[in-house]
């Protein structure tokens, strides 16, 4: 069976194999692929990637060797909290102007550098490379050496110049700067330390990783490094010393669990905390992966006091949301996932599912979890996914900050499940936070006031 996208999507015949209804294509969905030429893809850039992972390092100069725009546009991107030091709130940009790039930034560079270190005394300052650096061939990496040398600091670049690949490369650059900040400094391999795990992934979006943290407490399992929510240059540190990887955002963080399996014997599995379902799942997972039944008694203990708490909140939203279709757009396959399963535990229907840099296995999955006829695309643009929306009779879109404009101009309730927002959505109060937001913005009166309302009544 061949699917009728429509006749606006004749012109774009390469996006074809990239969009998929469940029932109607036999063959595999296209992904992980460059984006289209004369599409507007929703996926970030290169730096981007690399930003939203290392900015939540809490003790760091982040410093932007490019345009002044760059810096603003990421400032203070991820709403990560801290525990400690509050310098990552700062942007710093050497904004590059015309004489720069025609004669070079490095100069700019080195004394921005200079100034900071001395302002601030930081033990590690991070330099980020825009798309202006990849064009003019400023040699970061030759004056992050020297300023290293000159004040006795790490000071690392970022290879995250633009026309180099998309976000996820972005994640590749700053996993290349976490393993190597995660290096022992000292010649002989860090001890090995029972019962501990690092968490890949998180980054502590309203104290997310606090609570997780305190669910492994109460089980007998201690967090030993969270990359990169609430971390530091000391902390990042100690990561070789963990006996297990967690995993929470599959895209971002899988690059380094395997180089930290690699180099360190460390092994990770994939987790989620989005969601009932996937919390239980996950705790159940890493309690047995140490294969000691004091833990395993402990976590059904947690399970069972959490799920009496919150149960019949979730069954209430169930009756609340009966016939409600949900769209969702995210950045990572894994996360999508985890919503599907969110959305069913509170009695709505996955209509649409994509993601900006979803794999293979993970698609894979999605399209065993939707129903006949779920539309799953991947690198979508702002006209696909409002033709699939459209079509499908999407009441609600989770997504990030760019998908909120185009939900609000179609009259479609909208969720954030990305960097902005103010409180946690992991775990069981999560779990209930999430039903509640899906109930005030769904349930919403605005709706009888829109003009054109197709799905609300």
């Amino acid at each position: 069976m061949k699917e009728d996208f429509g006749p606006q999507h004749d012109e774009i015949k390469e996006r074809r194999d990239s969009i998929s209804v469940k029932g109607g294509q036999k063959k595999q969905l296209k992904c992980d692929t460059h984006s289209v030429s004369g599409c507007v893809s929703q996926r970030a850039c290169v730096y981007c990637g690399a930003r939203v992972v290392l900015n939540p390092v809490t003790d760091a100069i982040h410093l932007v060797h490019g345009p002044i725009g760059c810096a603003s546009y990421t400032w203070d991107i991820r709403g990560s909290l801290t525990s400690g030091s509050d310098l990552y709130r700062n942007s710093f940009s050497t904004d590059l102007q015309e004489e720069d790039i025609i004669f070079g930034g490095e100069k700019k560079l080195a004394s921005s550098i200079d100034e900071l270190v001395a302002k601030h005394k930081p033990r590690l300052v991070l330099v980020y490379s825009t798309c202006i650096v990849g064009v003019i061939g400023d040699d970061l990496d030759a004056v992050c050496k020297a300023a290293a040398a000159r004040h006795g600091i790490e000071v690392i670049p970022v290879q995250s110049s633009g026309f180099i690949g998309n976000k996820a490369a972005g994640y590749r650059a700053a996993c290349d700067v976490l393993l190597r900040l995660s290096l022992p400094q000292t010649a002989n391999p860090l001890p090995k330390q029972e019962y501990t795990i690092n968490y890949l992934g998180d980054f502590n979006l309203a104290g997310e990783a606090w609570m997780i943290k305190n669910y492994l407490a109460e089980i007998g399992i201690k967090i030993n490094v969270v990359f990169t929510g609430d971390s530091s240059y000391e902390t990042l540190q100690k990561a070789s010393a963990a006996s297990l990887n967690i995993i929470q955002c599959a895209g971002s963080m899988t690059i380094l669990a395997e180089q930290m399996e690699k180099r360190f014997q460390i092994p990770y599995m994939n987790v989620s905390f989005l969601g009932m379902e996937d919390t239980a799942e996950s705790l159940r997972k890493i309690a047995a992966f140490f294969e000691n039944e004091e833990f395993n008694k402990s976590t059904e203990r947690l399970i069972a006091r959490e799920e009496a708490k919150v149960g019949h909140v979730i069954e209430s939203a169930k009756q609340l949301f009966a016939g409600k279709k949900a769209a969702i757009y995210v950045g990572g396959g894994f996360k999508a996932i985890s919503l599907i399963k969110q959305f069913r535990e509170i009695g709505i229907d996955v209509v649409m599912v994509g993601t900006q840099t979803g794999r293979k296995d993970e698609y894979d999955t999605i399209g065993e979890l939707v129903n006949e006829g779920t539309v799953v695309l991947d690198d979508a643009n702002p006209s696909e996914l409002e033709k699939f929306m459209t079509e499908k009779g999407a009441h609600l879109l989770v997504g990030g900050v760019k998908e909120r404009p185009l939900a609000y101009k179609l009259g479609i309730a909208f969720i954030d499940h990305n960097h902005d927002r103010k409180h946690p959505l992991s775990g069981y109060t999560g779990a209930v936070n999430f039903a509640r937001e899906v109930e005030s913005t769904l349930c919403s009166p605005v709706w009888k006031y829109a003009k054109e309302d197709p799905y609300h009544g």
